[in-house]
């Protein structure tokens, strides 16, 4: 086998090639190789990849249909106790506080001092 330095782009044949990617085996030039999940790999190998990755999300349909909307109710629940809870909390400060006779009293008090 040729040294690396020796061989030629895959896709452009009058580039030098910088990498192998290691799924195909194939030797690239700079623009045809990247860099994905810390790998580097050829734009034909990410695409199998990510094809690989979608056809198994799709596999499970009826499980991501089903959870996506249990996740969405539980987040819009939990919103709802959580704007429940701030609700009391403010329904359970004194009138006096907000009618502004706790500051009236307050500096009433530093003026006496």
């Amino acid at each position: 086998m040729a040294s690396l330095g020796a061989q030629l782009c895959f896709n452009h044949p009058t580039r030098e090639a910088v990498a192998r990617c290691p799924d195909c085996g194939r030797t690239y030039c700079r623009e045809c190789i990247t860099d994905h999940d810390g790998r580097i790999l050829c734009a034909a190998c990410i695409q199998k990849l990510t094809a690989a990755k979608t056809a198994s999300f799709q596999k499970g349909g009826w499980q991501n249909a089903v959870l996506l909307p249990v996740r969405l109710a539980v987040a819009l629940f939990v919103a709802w106790v959580c704007f429940y809870a701030v609700g009391r909390m403010l329904l359970a400060i004194p009138s006096e506080f907000h009618s502004g006779a706790v500051w009236d009293a307050s500096a009433e008090l530093s003026e006496a001092r």
